[in-house]
């Protein structure tokens, strides 16, 4: 099964092939500075069953720690899948199809917002 995916203006699309590695909910300060929620959700797929179908051009990065950066669509600012060492991060949200997986996991719940209650 392939998904497809876009951030909010439309210029950033991608693919990616089930199934994925892992999807989890990340509470890390950074995450959720980056995404303004409690948390950020991710899919991990393998590079080689990503690829980006336009816009790659126009992703901008924003280094949040030394060796890491957050990328983006330069005109929207959506988030957008971010590649760290052999693992393609996929925020869920821009899929316009249902990845047939359900997170498996919380990680980082010690920097967890302290309004955020997680019930799962």
């Amino acid at each position: 099964m392939t998904v497809r995916g876009t951030c909010l203006c439309g210029d950033v699309a991608f693919e990616a092939d089930a199934p994925f590695e892992f999807m989890g909910h990340c509470h890390c300060s950074m995450c959720r500075k980056h995404h303004g929620a409690a948390f950020s959700s991710a899919l991990a797929v393998h590079p080689s069953r990503f690829r980006w179908l336009r816009g790659a051009e126009g992703i901008r990065r924003y280094e949040s720690s030394p060796g890491g950066s957050r990328p983006f669509c330069g005109r929207c600012g959506s988030a957008v899948p971010g590649e760290a060492g052999q693992i393609v991060f996929i925020a869920p949200g821009l899929l316009d199809d249902d990845p047939e997986m359900r997170p498996q996991a919380h990680i980082f719940v010690a920097s967890k917002a302290p309004w955020h209650e997680i019930a799962d």
